[in-house]
């Protein structure tokens, strides 16, 4: 079984792509409320475009390729969180 099969690597992406836009905005002067819209909006578009120009994106339309990457902007922001609070621990 290939995992580039199960779409996963294009769903990591837009994880990793949105992690670097909340970055960005946390940089910016906005206020920290903000990052997870931004993140989710972000997944959202990238979830469109990648059903468009992707042939083996994981979604069949672009309602449920919307849904992965609001998802996967909204996981970003949690992975995030997830590192600050283990770091912040120790």
């Amino acid at each position: 079984m290939d995992l580039s099969s199960l779409g996963i690597t294009t769903v990591a992406a837009i994880t990793v792509i949105c992690l670097v836009a909340g970055m960005i905005a946390k940089a910016s002067l906005l206020p920290d409320k903000w990052i997870p819209v931004i993140c989710a909006v972000c997944g959202g578009i990238l979830g469109a475009v990648g059903l468009a120009i992707m042939p083996d994106f994981p979604a069949t339309d672009y309602m449920n390729a919307i849904a992965i990457g609001v998802v996967s902007g909204l996981t970003s922001t949690g992975i995030h969180q997830v590192v600050k609070q283990i770091s912040k621990g120790e």
